[in-house]
Parts: C-alpha cells; structure tokens; sequence
C-alpha cells in the first residue's frame, strides 16, 4: 500500500482526490487547516494532519508527523492547498501578495523539499502540482494568484528536469473551472484585503463581485472535481507521466491559443472572455 499526501482536502478537489485514492487502496493521509474540518475527515475514515501552508512551523510539524506515520516511506504528494486573491495588480499591497504566495508557493516548495530526501532515498515518487490554467494565460483581477501559478509552474518544471536521472516523476495538474468553494474564500479576500470602491477599477471591481457572489457555474465546461481525481490517478499510476495534464475545455482552448496567437489578440479574446472588454 503506497502513502500519497492529499493536501487541501477540506472541500472541493481535495476531498475527492483524497477520497478517491483512498477507495483506490492507497494510504491517503489528508490535510486540512481548523479543527472541525479535521474532525470531519477523520469521521469519514481518512487519516487527517494539520497543515496551514501559509505557516512555516506548521508545514515543518507536517512533514514530521507524515515522516512519522510512514516510517520515512512516502510515494507521493499532490499539492492542492491554494486560495485566490482577486484584485487589480496596482491595488495589491505587498503583504497581500506576499499572503498570497506563501499559501500557495512558499509552503508547497517547503514542504516538497522536506519529503524530497526521502524519494530519493527510495529512489521512486510522484510529486504532483495542481496549477491552473491560470498557470498557463492570465486573466485581469487575478494578477496574484495569475503569478502564483505561473511560480508553481516554473519550479515544476525546473524539479522535473533536476529529477531527470532519477525515478522521482513531477508533473502539473492544469484545471480550469471545477465545481468547488473557491470563489468564497476569493470574495471573502476581495472585501478583506481590496479598497473596490476607491480603486480606478471600481466599475469593474461590480462585475468581479457578482461573479464570486454567483452560486454555481459561471463558466461553460465546468467539471466536477472527480475529473481532477482522472488526471492525479494517471500521474500516479502511469509508467512515464506526463508534465503537464491539461483538465477542462477551455484549458485545453487557451493552452493552444496561446502557443498559436499573437499577444495582442490573446489579451483582446481574454477581455472580452472575462467580461472587461
């Protein structure tokens, strides 16, 4: 029975990555922020660690505590952990920003490198990154997390090519729209951290607003996130896998727009796609 580290697996694509290797036979060991969701998810048979990626002490405690438990033993890791920030790049201060990327950069790299030695010692792993396609083309009042992804991306790569002569496999998961609760914590951050009605952007700042408000899909192709749980399965379990898992149309649209036109009429299709046209 293989151990594979599920992080973020409170709601949404963690919890059914979590769960669905689990049903699998692998020994998942889950992670999530407070208590009561931790409470939660042992309640359902998962083994559950405290994790709170923003945190150095508490990315260290996990990887400890999963050293721990799997007598050193670890065949996987799938990142999942992450929030958005939504905001203009001109109003995001550099606490957010840096807010920003120690939950969804700094912790995943700190944790990665501290169960690294151990694959190495085996000589076998999986890590695998859940990016986005914002990872991959941008979108306007996404500019934080925009530069997140593209940061998960760029160490990704770099690992990959580090890990070459070894049997350690790095790849990324590249969603697009997946039924979850991110947009909450995104329109929860917006009011916290974003000053919409003193910004230049405050008209568009409305459309923002009423897009995380919306409940349930806004976008065409949206999936349900058992279609992550496909991609994460081939990542796992494939001889060779790839670097790069595309999920969701309009990721595989946008990735091929951006290889095939020129900038200028990429950022023309993404504002008029993203409504600020």
């Amino acid at each position: 029975m293989k151990n594979v580290l599920v992080t973020g697996c409170s709601t949404g694509i963690g919890y059914c990555v979590a769960k669905g290797l689990k049903e699998k036979g692998y020994k998942v060991f889950a992670t999530a922020r407070n208590d009561e969701d931790i409470k939660r998810l042992e309640s359902e048979g998962l083994t559950v660690i405290e994790l709170d990626y923003a945190d150095p002490e508490s990315v260290d405690d996990c990887a400890n505590e999963l050293i721990l438990r799997t007598n050193h033993e670890i065949y996987a890791i799938f990142h999942n952990g992450a929030y958005g920030q939504p905001g203009a790049v001109e109003d995001l201060s550099r606490e957010v920003i840096e807010e920003q990327f120690a939950s969804n950069v700094f912790g995943w790299i700190q944790l990665t490198n501290r169960i690294l030695p151990f694959m190495r010692h085996e000589n076998e792993g999986r890590i695998i990154f859940n990016s986005s396609l914002l990872g991959l083309v941008t979108f306007p009042y996404r500019g934080a997390y925009n530069a997140s992804k593209y940061a998960i991306e760029g160490f990704a790569d770099t690992m990959r090519v580090e890990l070459a002569n070894t049997d350690i496999e790095v790849s990324l998961i590249e969603p697009g729209p997946i039924e979850s609760n991110f947009r909450k914590t995104g329109l929860k951050k917006l009011k916290e951290n974003i000053n919409t009605e003193g910004s230049f952007h405050r008209d568009n700042y409305r459309h923002v607003l009423k897009r995380l408000e919306t409940e349930g899909p806004v976008v065409p192709g949206t999936l349900p996130p058992d279609a992550v749980l496909k991609k994460v399965l081939l990542a796992l379990e494939s001889r060779k896998p790839k670097a790069h898992y595309y999920v969701t149309f309009p990721t595989y649209l946008f990735g091929y727009l951006k290889r095939v036109l020129p900038a200028s009429w990429l950022d023309k299709l993404i504002l008029k796609t993203s409504g600020n046209d």
